[in-house]
C-alpha cells in the first residue's frame, strides 16, 4: 500500500512540476492561413475556406502580430498563378512582430507562382503570316513594356542584326549623339521615333531611343547622349574606334521566329512564331507590375523574421527613361529621369541611378528566402538594400533576368545630412547577408552590363557556394570605391563559388571583380573558368581585383579556360595571393599588374601551368575532380 502511495505522490510532484514548467514559460502561440486561386477574400482563411490572395492573407497576420507579436505565423499558398499589378508591400511600421516570424510558404508538392503579368489574348493572323493582338483593352495608347515571355521562355524584341553586331562607320563630330553608316547597313526603320539604338562599350551599354536617320549623310542621331554623360571616357571611340551596334523595335526588323515588335502608335503587338505554332494556344504573357515585394523597414524599426519558401516570383516590369539608358556599370546608370520618371527611382538623381529590384528589402532583418524561383524578370532580381542585415539567400534560382541577379548593400551616393552615408553613419552599412548554394544564370538579357551578384559598400558578406554562368559580363561584383580610402567595406568572404562561361559580350571584367579597401575580406577556393571572349580596349580575367582593391587574401582558387591572365590587379595595393592554380594559355602571364607594384603583391606557393606542358590537361584533370571532391565534402 505505501509502495503505491509513494508512487501516486511521485506522480502528483511530476504533474505539479509540469504545470508550473508551463505557467512559468512564455506561451508559443502558431497562427496558420491558407491562400489558393479558388479560395475568396470573404472566407476565413482556414485549409477549408482560404483567401484568395497574399494580400488579404497579410492583413490577417498584421491583426495576429498586433495582439500576440512574439506569436509565429504562417502562411500557406497553394498551386497557381497569383497575378498582381503592383508590389506586395510588408512595411515594419504594420508588423508588430518581436520574436514572431512569418513564414510564406509554398504548400507541400505545390509550386505557386507570383505573377506581376498579364497575359495577351485573342492572336489573328496576318496575310503576312505574322501574328497580331489589340492591346487596346489591355493598354492606352502610346503604352510602354519591354519584355514578352511565351510560357517560361523569353521572345525577342526584333531586332537587326538577329546575331552578332554592326560596326560605327564613323563617330559624330560631337563623339557622343551620333554616328555614320554604310549604306545598306540595315533595313530603315518604318517608324524610326520607335526604334531603339543598343551600343556596347567596354562595360557597359546604351539603350537609347533614335531621333533620326538621314539617309542622304547616312547618319543616325539619337535623342540624347549615347553612353552616361560622365564620366568623360563614355565618348563613342573611346574603346573602340568603330564601335559595336544592333538596333530594336521595328516591324521591318520582325523576321524570325519568337522575335515580337510593339506598335505603341497604333497599340497592336506582332509576333512571329514557326509555322505549326499557333500563339492562342501558349501564355504569352506582359510584365506589367513595377516590382513584386517591396519589404520596407526603418532604422528604427526593422521588417524582421520574414521567410519566403518554395515560391516561384516572375514577371516584374521596368521601363527605362524616356531620354535613354546610359550604362555606367553592374546596372548603374546616367539619371535621365523627367519628374514623372523620377518616382521610381532608387537612389535619389543626385548620383547614378540603378536598375530596380522585382523585390527590393531597405532596413530588413533576419529574412530569408529558401528555395525560391526567380525568372522572366525585367529589372534586376532580388536586392537586400540600405540597412539590411543577417538576411539570408538559399537554394534559389535566378534566371533569364533583364538586369542583375542578386544584389546586396548600395553605393556611395545615399547622403545622411548632407555628407556620404558611408562617412557620417557607416554603421547604417549592409552586414551579414548570405548568399548560399544558389544557381545564378542568364542575368543580364537585356543590360548587358549586369552581374550575377552585386555586393557594394558591404560588411561580412557571405558569397559561398554558389553557380554562376552564361553571362554577358561578370560573375560577381563587390565593393564601389575606386581608391584605397576607408569605407565600412570589410570581412567580406567569396567561397567555393562556381562561376563560368561568363564576359560572353562585354569587356574588362571577370569571374569575381573586386573594388576599394576591403580589410579581412577573402576570395577563397572558387573554380572559375571559360572567360574566352575578350572585346572592346581592355582584357577580362578570371579575377580582377581593380583600383583601391586592398587587404584582401587571394588563396586556393582554381582558374583555367582564361584568354587573357587567370589573375590581374589594376591599381591596386597590398594583398596576398597563396597556393593558387593558374593554367594559362601560352605566352600568358598568370598575374597581370596594371598600374600596381609587383612587389606589392606578396605571392605565396602559387601553382602554374601552361598549356602545351606534357602533363597539363593530366594536371587539369585533377585539380577539377579535387576541386569537387572537397565541395561533396563539405555539404
Amino acid at each position: 500500500m505505501m509502495n503505491i502511495l509513494v508512487k501516486h505522490r511521485n506522480i502528483y510532484r511530476l504533474i505539479a512540476f509540469f504545470l508550473m514548467w508551463i505557467l512559468a514559460s512564455p506561451l508559443s502561440f502558431s497562427a496558420e492561413f491558407y491562400v489558393s486561386p479558388a479560395g475568396q477574400n470573404s472566407n476565413p482563411g482556414t485549409k477549408k475556406a482560404p483567401f484568395a490572395t497574399l494580400s488579404k492573407a497579410l492583413n490577417a497576420v498584421k491583426a495576429e502580430f498586433h495582439h500576440s507579436p512574439d506569436q509565429d505565423c504562417t502562411i500557406w499558398v497553394d498551386q497557381g498563378t497569383y497575378r498582381i499589378s503592383e508590389p506586395i508591400r510588408l512595411r515594419s511600421a504594420e508588423f508588430h512582430n518581436q520574436k514572431g516570424a512569418l513564414t510564406i510558404a509554398a504548400l507541400p508538392g505545390t509550386a505557386p507562382v507570383i505573377s506581376g503579368g498579364v497575359e495577351v489574348p485573342k492572336w489573328r493572323r496576318t496575310s503576312d503570316g505574322l501574328w497580331k493582338a489589340d492591346l487596346s483593352k489591355l493598354f492606352p495608347k502610346h503604352s510602354e513594356f519591354r519584355e514578352l515571355f511565351i510560357d517560361d521562355r523569353r521572345a525577342i524584341r526584333a531586332r537587326y542584326p538577329n546575331e552578332g553586331f554592326l560596326r560605327v562607320a564613323k563617330v559624330g563630330a560631337d563623339r557622343r549623339t551620333n554616328f555614320f553608316f554604310e549604306a545598306g547597313d540595315f533595313p530603315i526603320p518604318a517608324s524610326v521615333e520607335q526604334t531603339e539604338l543598343i551600343l556596347l562599350h567596354d562595360w557597359s551599354i546604351s539603350r537609347i531611343r533614335v531621333q533620326d536617320i538621314d539617309l542622304s549623310l547616312k547618319k543616325l542621331t539619337t535623342v540624347d547622349s549615347i553612353g552616361a554623360r560622365q564620366p568623360a571616357f563614355f565618348n563613342l571611340d573611346n574603346w573602340e574606334p568603330n564601335p559595336r551596334y544592333f538596333l530594336e523595335n521595328d516591324l521591318e526588323f520582325l523576321d524570325a521566329d519568337d522575335e515580337w515588335y510593339y506598335d505603341k502608335i497604333e497599340n497592336v503587338l506582332y509576333i512571329q512564331l514557326p509555322t505549326e505554332q499557333n500563339p492562342n494556344d501558349h501564355n504569352i504573357t506582359i510584365p506589367v507590375s513595377h516590382g513584386l515585394l517591396d519589404l520596407s523597414g526603418s532604422m528604427e524599426q526593422p521588417l524582421k523574421n520574414i521567410r519566403f519558401e518554395g515560391l516561384t516570383f516572375k514577371h516584374a516590369a521596368w521601363i527605362i527613361p524616356d531620354r535613354g539608358y546610359g550604362g555606367v556599370q553592374a546596372c548603374h546608370f546616367d539619371p535621365r529621369f523627367t519628374k514623372a520618371e523620377s518616382k521610381d527611382l532608387l537612389p535619389p538623381t543626385k548620383g547614378w541611378a540603378v536598375v530596380p529590384a522585382a523585390i527590393k528589402g531597405d532596413w530588413t532583418e533576419n529574412n530569408s528566402f529558401t528555395n525560391c524561383h526567380f525568372k522572366n524578370l525585367g529589372g534586376s532580381g532580388l536586392w537586400f538594400g540600405t540597412g539590411s542585415t543577417n538576411n539570408t539567400i538559399s537554394n534559389c534560382t535566378f534566371e533569364d533576368i533583364s538586369g542583375n541577379g542578386i544584389m546586396i548593400g548600395e553605393g556611395r551616393d545615399r547622403t545622411v545630412n548632407g555628407q556620404p552615408w558611408w562617412q557620417e553613419a557607416p554603421e547604417q552599412v549592409a552586414k551579414g547577408n548570405k548568399i548560399t548554394n544558389n544557381t545564378i544564370r542568364k542575368c543580364g538579357q537585356q543590360f548587358f552590363g549586369a552581374v550575377g551578384i552585386w555586393c557594394g559598400l558591404t560588411a561580412e558578406t557571405t558569397i559561398r557556394e554558389n553557380e554562376i554562368s552564361d553571362l554577358p559580363y561578370t560573375g560577381i561584383s563587390i565593393g564601389w570605391m575606386w581608391s584605397p580610402v576607408p569605407t565600412p567595406c570589410r570581412d567580406n568572404t567569396l567561397e567555393n563559388n562556381h562561376i563560368h562561361h561568363i564576359m560572353q559580350q562585354l569587356s574588362d571584367g571577370g569571374g569575381i571583380y573586386m573594388l576599394g579597401l576591403q580589410p579581412g575580406s577573402k576570395i577563397l577556393h572558387n573554380r572559375i573558368h571559360d572567360v574566352n571572349l575578350n572585346v572592346g580596349r581592355a582584357e577580362s580575367n578570371g579575377l580582377f581585383l581593380d583600383e583601391g582593391t586592398t587587404d584582401v587574401v587571394v588563396a586556393n582558387n582554381l582558374i583555367y579556360e582564361i584568354a587573357k591572365s587567370p589573375l590581374r590587379f589594376h591599381r591596386a595595393t597590398t594583398n596576398i595571393v597563396r597556393e593558387n592554380q593558374f593554367f594559362c594559355k601560352e605566352n600568358i602571364r598568370p598575374i597581370r599588374y596594371n598600374t600596381t607594384r609587383e612587389g606589392d603583391i606578396i605571392k605565396i606557393d602559387n601553382q602554374v601551368f601552361v598549356v602545351g606542358e606534357p602533363a597539363y590537361q593530366k594536371q587539369l584533370s585533377e585539380a577539377i575532380e579535387q576541386w569537387e571532391a572537397r565541395r561533396k565534402e563539405k555539404n
